[in-house]
């Protein structure tokens, strides 16, 4: 089967383009190979991981603006998915169906609603295990970065 042209790049693996850590390399390999469609969340949620690295010090101060810097840049290029009424109540039976966190239902709300509104296949990256599980019971193709 041939590679899908999108991925759905949740924001567990967004923050991997930014900082260095485990699945860092795969992650903009697989990132930099697709067209990478993700929630209008996701920013909200690789602001706030920065800067829990940040408080922590495991992030200088000079490494966090970077890393903000770099993530304002590439967002141009993403293809957002709003949080419309459609998806959230998507992610309300995405809950129902499986025990999901909020924010992992609107990704993989998000991602249904991208894959079904544009009728093409989509890859769903993502670092995060619970989340994984999620998707895959979704129905969607997922990678584990």
């Amino acid at each position: 089967m041939n590679a899908p042209r999108w991925a759905y790049v949740d924001a567990s693996v967004l923050v991997k383009r930014y900082v260095r850590e485990m699945g860092s390399a795969e992650a903009g390999r697989l990132t930099s190979a697709h067209e990478v469609v993700t929630s209008r969340l996701a920013r909200v949620e690789i602001i706030s991981a920065l800067y829990a690295r940040h408080r922590s010090g495991a992030l200088p101060t000079r490494s966090l603006a970077t890393a903000l810097e770099r993530c304002d840049d590439e967002r141009r290029w993403w293809t957002l998915v709003e949080l419309a009424p459609v998806v959230l109540s998507r992610a309300e039976d995405v809950i129902k169906r499986t025990p999901t966190r909020a924010a992992d239902a609107i990704h993989i709300a998000s991602a249904l609603f991208f894959k079904e509104a544009t009728g093409t296949d989509v890859l769903f990256l993502t670092s995060d295990t619970r989340q994984r599980s999620s998707a895959e019971a979704a129905g969607l193709r997922v990678r584990w970065v």
